[in-house]
């Protein structure tokens, strides 16, 4: 199989091409039914207990899915004649969005008053056009003193205001829906922007954020892979200057691309935020593969040999380290398959084949496109002459009794810094704030109220439950004690319905504005309401049918995951000490996302540490040695370690794309560590070189490409920086600087502890000539 291999791109270049080309006809073919989600849900698995109760909640009450149209005036002030016009006529227009089943605005509120023994359910606003000064104070009074208003749908100064737009979307064609709305609210947005100048009007919500997901995503395809496609282009061609070498490496690039893509549309997989970004690590991984077989096939062909000898000879020498470096990173990212959110199972499964694929197409279609095509080396042979690498060897060399002892004290302490990091993702921040979404939603946390929510499900368990006057006095106290604490920012509850009707049935006394006594005047109250109430604004998304249970929502200040989970604790538990009689369920999305982030990290650890186990022992079967198999442990545990602790400088916050990082650059790590110890070993057995000198010939034959292919690397992943979802831009920052650390472990203390380890004894063991070491002359 292995002569196969090598012979059919050199020998038979035509066939090896037309073969290559129907199977990447066939394969790729499924990308035509590949599907984008950008659905927040797409994060959590369906067993997932907090999407579950989420889905509860939701059943039982109504969906949460809202567009939010945050109003500042510029003017500072929402009371006045023509910004009241303008949130009546958004109200009006806002009901014409599509799938939308309720809107709430402070010119649509409810307002309740009696007048003589009547009650009377009315707009606070009817008819802007109408409205004297006196009619606007008393607006305004009710507004920002209403529980259920202020500081949710009006700020307590009346300087920004809300309207809120309730979707319950079928979800039998999400992305289409999601357009739908998305393109409707934002022209009511620029229609009223123009009838009024004078006012800045924000979207925000969770449709918009995920519609912000889906935009990034398209974004980075049409700016990020184009760039990294043209600096990878430049740096192949700077470095070995061959413009059918740049090509080549390419078309293989796009081709395990495109058949990765393929593939995953054939399985019925979908494409979200995260995985999107597969096809810049697939393109990364390709480089590494093709500049070892470039690189060695000019050296090859600088000796004399013609070009088809070179290429056999090239693959020769790198396909068994080609094969190891791309089944450890492909390991790698399998890894991610332990993570609890199914976009970054996805990512890890798409790159982990293409990274397979990119093996395949590099050891078959690449040598046959090299053979076909017109190609000659440069004169000067970078590897024999490279003075960086030189300089780097004898510094090495010559300090290695100092470097070892210093660089490992100097991880040690970096590594020190790692409990620094604090567990925090608020999905707000999971966009750039350049992103309008992340913009809108920043000011509303600002100007009136968080993002984040706690949404409580109180059931009693009995038909008409919530009209026992012990239940709605556990639902007013619970309800007044969440607005004791400092991260709440409104509470709305049913409790303050029942006050206000008590109070507007006792002729608008204030003294009366406490909860009813008797079970009966209390259903009687709630039944004189609901009739009153027009259709669209009913209590359905705070009652359920049999009126055996209340949803209380808790606005909160944006806050970081672990104060979050914190706070579900701190609720959860207070309610159950203090009204066991009744059950209370909390779900949300902000809860979904805090405890998804927590419970990832602790999987990708796992699945990271059991990767490492099943990589050592391949690691150690390379090597030949048991001695040198748990040398190459260090260097391949070290670099994420320090990442960590530098990031821990950086910004302290660990998220869903930092979770998965160690598992995604595990495989990439061992890559650099295989090529430099084969070589290493090689010197050792084969030239019987002393380990100085052993040092010597591996960074002059390895190092150039371990330095360009790094280079690649790095480039490849801070590009993901550049990204306006900060999931991926975070996960690219990070991989860099690992693979950074990666290099420096590589170049600096793996040389200084082979020398260390080698002169215990100076004899090196003799292995035979077929022990698995891979040569690259």
């Amino acid at each position: 199989m292995r002569e196969f291999i090598l012979k059919s791109g050199v020998s038979r270049p035509f066939v090896t091409l037309l073969a290559s080309l129907l199977f990447i006809i066939a394969t790729s073919w499924g990308a035509g039914y590949l599907t984008f989600k950008s659905d927040s849900r797409v994060f959590f698995e369906e067993s997932n207990p907090q999407l579950q109760a989420f889905d509860r909640m939701e059943a039982v009450y109504s969906q949460s899915d809202n567009v939010a149209f945050l109003i500042v005036p510029k003017s500072g002030d929402v009371f006045t004649k023509e910004n009241l016009s303008l949130i009546y006529d958004l109200t009006e227009q806002a009901w014409q969005t599509p799938y939308s089943s309720r809107v709430d605005s402070i010119t649509n509120y409810q307002h309740t008053f009696a007048t003589g023994d009547d009650l009377i359910v009315e707009d606070l606003v009817l008819d802007p056009e109408v409205l004297d000064t006196q009619r606007i104070e008393e607006i305004r009074a009710i507004a920002v003193n209403e529980p259920l208003l202020a500081k949710r749908l009006i700020s307590t100064e009346g300087h920004v205001s809300l309207v809120n737009v309730t979707v319950q979307m079928p979800g039998t064609n999400a992305e289409q829906e999601l357009t739908d709305v998305s393109t409707f609210v934002r022209q009511i947005r620029d229609d009223l922007l123009e009838k009024y100048p004078n006012t800045e009007i924000h979207l925000t919500g969770l449709v918009m954020m995920d519609v912000a997901f889906a935009e990034a995503a398209l974004a980075d395809n049409n700016t990020l892979m184009p760039l990294m496609f043209l600096i990878v282009m430049v740096a192949i061609g700077l470095l070995l200057r061959t413009i059918t070498g740049t090509i080549s490496t390419l078309l293989i690039a796009i081709v395990a691309i495109v058949v990765t893509l393929g593939v995953t549309g054939w399985l019925g997989i979908y494409l979200t935020p995260p995985s999107a970004a597969a096809p810049i690590m697939i393109l990364t991984v390709v480089v590494a593969d093709c500049v070892h077989i470039l690189a060695n096939m000019f050296h090859e062909m600088r000796k004399g040999f013609d070009k088809r000898q070179a290429i056999y000879n090239s693959l020769e020498h790198n396909l068994k380290a080609i094969f190891i470096t791309s089944a450890t990173t492909a390991l790698g990212f399998l890894s991610m398959n332990f993570s609890d959110v199914p976009p970054f199972q996805d990512l890890g499964n798409m790159v982990a084949f293409g990274v397979m694929m990119a093996f395949l197409f590099s050891v078959t279609l690449f040598p046959a496109l090299l053979a076909i095509l017109p190609i000659r080396p440069f004169k000067q042979d970078v590897k024999e002459h490279s003075g960086l690498m030189a300089g780097v060897s004898n510094f090495v060399v010559k300090n290695y009794r100092i470097l070892l002892p210093s660089t490992l004290c100097a991880m040690l302490v970096i590594l020190f810094l790692i409990p620094r990091n604090e567990l925090n993702d608020r999905y707000v921040e999971f966009f750039d704030e350049s992103v309008p979404f992340r913009m809108a939603t920043e000011l509303m946390g600002k100007e009136l109220s968080g993002v984040d929510t706690i949404e409580f499900s109180i059931e009693t368990g009995t038909a008409n439950g919530i009209n026992d006057p012990k239940v709605i006095a556990a639902i007013d106290h619970f309800s007044e004690w969440l607005r004791t604490l400092p991260e709440v920012d409104h509470v709305n509850t049913l409790s303050d319905i029942f006050k206000r009707l008590n109070k507007n049935m006792h002729g608008d006394d204030p003294a009366w504005y406490k909860l009813p006594e008797g079970k009966e005047l209390a259903a009687q109250y709630l039944l004189l309401y609901e009739m009153s109430l027009p259709v669209g604004l009913d209590l359905n998304n705070q009652i359920n049918v049999d009126k055996s249970g209340t949803r209380v929502v808790a606005t909160l200040e944006n806050m970081p995951t672990y104060e979050l989970l914190e706070l579900e604790e701190l609720t959860t538990t207070w309610f159950a000490t203090n009204y066991p009689e009744l059950k209370l369920e909390a779900a949300s999305i902000s809860l979904m996302f805090a405890h998804v982030s927590k419970k990832n990290i602790n999987s990708m650890l796992l699945g990271s540490v059991l990767a490492l186990l099943l990589i050592s022992p391949i690691l150690g079967m390379v090597m030949g040695s048991v001695k040198y198999g748990v040398i190459s442990l260090l260097p391949n545990l070290l670099p994420a370690g320090v990442a960590f602790g530098i990031w821990a400088l950086l910004s302290a916050e660990v998220g869903l794309g930092l979770s998965v990082v160690i598992g995604m650059t595990l495989g990439i790590v061992v890559d650099d560590t295989v090529h430099f110890m084969s070589k290493y070993l090689t010197a050792r057995r084969e030239k019987n070189m002393s380990p100085e000198e052993a040092v010597h010939y591996t960074f002059q034959s390895v190092g150039p490409a371990l330095w360009f292919t790094t280079l690649v690397l790095v480039a490849g992943f801070l590009i993901m920086a550049l990204s306006t979802y900060r999931v991926n831009a975070d996960m690219g920052v990070m991989t860099a600087i690992t693979i950074v650390i990666a290099l420096l472990v590589d170049f600096l203390l793996l040389p200084s502890l082979l020398i260390a380890a080698d002169k215990i004894r100076k004899d090196p063991q003799p292995v035979e000539e077929n022990s698995g070491i891979v040569t690259q002359n």
